[in-house]
């Protein structure tokens, strides 16, 4: 009869160690494996809030798709809407205005310059816009990002009459910048109606009759 061999420590507790050559490998492989679970769990904690964070723009979107036409037919509605990047602009008194000090009210957020020969034209209708549908829970918000003569965008807004528009400004066009490297924003004037929650809902590129019955009607569908 063959001698059976006595058992292995690991086969009485159950419990098999590594042969002791493997040991780095397996250390390695390891913390490998942890970083990526950990690295995994922050990245879903990271994308969750967004994801949820524009949940209600998604059906605000879909409500405007129908009334996409006409004056305001070149609104290019978001399928899937993302929150905004932060953007810092100045204000009438010169202070430091953030995009997100608008959140709880839906704004059409315009950039313009006085060199922009469309962003002119269409400058008065914005300001109809803003005297017609402006309030608590609407605004218009338009930028100048004109960098040199900063005197020349007030001056140009005292010429046409503009008195319900707020002034805002950005001398450095850091809004430009910001919106064209997240794909926003293209060119002079570009328009982007956002949410009470800070969500893209669609962009403009280009001028628009913005006190047209389109726009009011599509302002208002947005507004709810």
């Amino acid at each position: 009869m063959e001698e059976k061999e006595p058992a292995e420590p690991s086969e009485a507790s159950g419990w098999m160690p590594f042969p002791a050559p493997l040991i780095p490998i397996v250390l390695v492989v390891g913390a490998v494996a942890f970083l990526y679970a950990t690295g995994a769990i922050h990245r879903n904690e990271a994308q969750a809030p967004q994801a949820e964070t524009c949940t209600a723009a998604r059906d605000v979107a879909a409500r405007l798709k129908p009334l996409v036409q006409g004056e305001v037919a070149a609104l290019a509605i978001a399928s899937e809407p993302q929150p905004m990047p932060e953007l810092t602009f100045s204000g009438p008194d010169g202070k430091s205005v953030k995009l997100s000090d608008f959140h709880g009210r839906d704004i059409l957020l315009n950039l313009w310059a006085t060199w922009c020969i469309p962003c002119r034209k269409e400058m008065p209708a914005l300001d109809r816009l803003q005297g017609e549908r402006g309030g608590p829970d609407f605004q218009v918000v338009a930028v100048n990002i004109d960098t040199a003569k900063l005197d020349r965008p007030k001056a140009f807004l005292n010429e046409i009459g503009v008195k319900n528009l707020t002034f805002y400004a950005d001398s450095k066009a850091d809004v430009f910048e910001t919106l064209k490297q997240s794909g926003k924003v293209l060119g002079l004037p570009t328009s982007i109606l956002v949410g009470k929650d800070g969500c893209a809902l669609g962009v403009m590129a280009g001028p628009a009759q913005w006190d047209s019955k389109d726009a009011v009607a599509l302002i208002n569908a947005a507004k709810g």
